[in-house]
């Protein structure tokens, strides 16, 4: 019975022998010493591992087959303890290799250090045959933890072998390997400080990853090491803003909600570093700020909320190019969310008041989404809206700012046909404006809008009605021009009955006010006398005459020689 069991285990370590005897055959190059310590670690440690090593060693690379040489500046024991199952024995390892290290940096032996890194990634790296085993993958996380410790003030030149293995295993499907990660880069993290920056780009990616983790172990070790990467960049004059910003950019549009609340974190801290100019990248993020503005999450919206308002106000103290936001900001004034649509306004309007001719380019795409707000249910983002084409208005803008008259005409034209009266309104007083201050301009494309206007007297609102006119009165200042309004305002008369019962009189003393009293009736005059309908040139007639002696703005006119005879 015993010869039975023997048999098979005799024969699995002649077939153990043979993968070995044409694995070590490989192994020339490596020198003896470093065969026997491998195989040593090999036999008293698992047959498992010895069977995928023998197969493997065959097609190792000359530069793997010198990566085994660490196996020689480390006892056996060390190499099988790292990887123990057992917290307390992987520990012991890690000091010894502490340690070790440590005597050889002490020597000037950093060829044999390094001999050592690339050992230990033979348990990390994916492609390496240890790392099969998670153990292996803790035990050599540990094991590069306690080389940068040993290491010390020389750990810099040897970065470049440890940070890349640790880093990838952040992406291990094990989640206690990725907790090791997360603890073996703190420690790495804490020995060599600014010396650490160099892989800033690679960490954060990675950290952002992990900030939405499925394991709350993980995320936690993630946290702790986030806030000592943040420490260790706040101190450090080596940190690059110019080349993290395009990975920002990037994760900005990131919707998960740990992903984005670790985005926030970092640019509040980045932001609170003197020497660190996010302000000036802030156009590259903004989009991204906005766009939490909206998220399922109140932490998120008030942490998104709270860093836009401090950029705000530092914006008031600072030189910077708004025109390069305006369009950012006009998108996010369109936002069907009322806190971002609110927001964005208000950044719009300090944008009015800190650089407003900056802004000239974009008066017509800014007009676009403040017009229609004048009328939104909400009455801050009405309050707000008012406010900043006021202010819009009082800026004494420039065609050759940038101005487009055409552009911005076409804007207040579409929204005389807004539901809201208070749209209308204001799109009315643009008009007026742009006609008062750029007639040349706008009569030129005067005949684009006339219809519209001309729409806009079929309004149940008075205040409409005389702007309207205003505006008409202002169109016509010359002769062939003032001919059409006179002919306008009697064709209006015969076809909107309404406008005629409850408005003519007001209108026509309007215009008296507006234009000269004595032109008015002159013109009406020649008119009426060519009207076909006499009974509405009589009834009209007739109420000229009314005005006449009633109206007080029509005083002058009622002493002139030719009216009192």
């Amino acid at each position: 019975m015993s010869s039975l069991m023997i048999c098979p285990l005799a024969r699995a370590r002649w077939r153990l022998m043979r993968a070995w005897d044409a694995g070590f055959r490989t192994l020339a190059a490596g020198g003896a010493e470093n065969g026997r310590q491998f195989l040593e670690f090999v036999l008293e440690g698992s047959r498992l591992k010895a069977s995928a090593l023998g197969n493997t060693l065959a097609t190792m690379t000359t530069a793997e087959k010198e990566g085994l040489k660490g196996w020689e500046y480390l006892p056996a024991s060390v190499y099988r303890n790292i990887s123990d199952k057992l917290y307390e024995k992987r520990k012991n390892a890690a000091l010894e290799v502490e340690g070790a290290v440590k005597n050889y940096a002490a020597a000037g032996e950093h060829d044999k250090i390094a001999a050592i890194i690339d050992s230990l990634k033979f348990y990390v790296e994916p492609d390496r045959p240890l790392s099969a085993i998670t153990n292996n993958r803790k035990g050599g996380l540990i094991g590069l933890a306690a080389v940068t410790v040993g290491l010390a003030g020389d750990a810099n030149q040897h970065l470049d072998r440890i940070v890349p293995p640790v880093l990838k295993a952040f992406a291990d499907p094990d989640g206690r390997v990725r907790y090791y990660a997360c603890e073996a880069l703190y420690n790495i993290a804490k020995v060599t400080r600014g010396d650490f920056i160099v892989f800033f780009n690679d960490i954060f990616d990675a950290l952002c990853k992990l900030s939405a983790d499925s394991d709350p172990g993980v995320q936690s070790a993630a946290h702790l090491l986030d806030r000592l990467i943040k420490d260790i960049v706040t101190e450090s004059d080596q940190f690059s803003i110019g080349e993290f910003i395009p990975l920002l950019r990037e994760r900005m549009n990131v919707l998960n909600a740990h992903v984005r609340q670790f985005l926030v974190g970092w640019i509040t801290v980045l932001d609170s570093v003197p020497d660190i100019d996010m302000l000036g990248f802030l156009p590259d993020f903004l989009d991204g700020l906005f766009n939490m503005l909206s998220d399922q999450s109140h932490e998120i919206r008030q942490q998104a909320d709270a860093a836009l308002r401090e950029f705000l106000q530092e914006i008031k103290n600072a030189l910077i190019d708004h025109g390069r936001m305006a369009e950012i900001l006009v998108q996010r004034a369109l936002a069907v969310d009322e806190f971002t649509r609110l927001t964005a306004l208000e950044w719009v309007n300090e944008f009015v008041n800190l650089g407003g001719q900056q802004l000239v380019p974009y008066y017509s795409s800014i007009l676009e989404v403040v017009l229609p707000c004048i009328s939104h249910k909400d009455e801050s983002i009405r309050v707000v809206a008012k406010e900043t084409s006021e202010k819009l208005k009082n800026v004494k803008a420039k065609p050759e700012n940038g101005l487009d008259i055409e552009a911005v005409l076409q804007v207040a034209q579409r929204e005389l046909e807004s539901d809201s009266e208070a749209t209308r309104l204001e799109a009315l007083r643009w008009i007026s404006v742009l006609l008062e201050r750029y007639r040349t301009e706008v009569m030129s494309s005067i005949d684009k809008i006339f219809e519209a206007l001309l729409k806009s007297l079929c309004e149940t609102s008075d205040e409409v009605v005389l702007l309207v006119w205003e505006i008409q009165a202002g169109i016509a200042g010359d002769g062939q021009r003032f001919r059409r309004l006179m002919v306008c305002l009697v064709d209006r008369f015969k076809t909107d009955h309404a406008l005629y019962e409850k408005r003519s009189i007001m209108v026509i003393r309007r215009l008296c006010t507006l234009l000269s009293s004595e032109k008015v009736y002159r013109e009406l005059a020649i008119v009426l006398e060519g009207e076909a309908d006499l009974e509405l040139a009589t009834m009209v007639v007739e109420e000229l005459n009314l005005i006449l002696v009633t109206a007080p703005e029509l005083k002058e006119l009622r002493a002139l020689p030719e009216v009192l005879a």
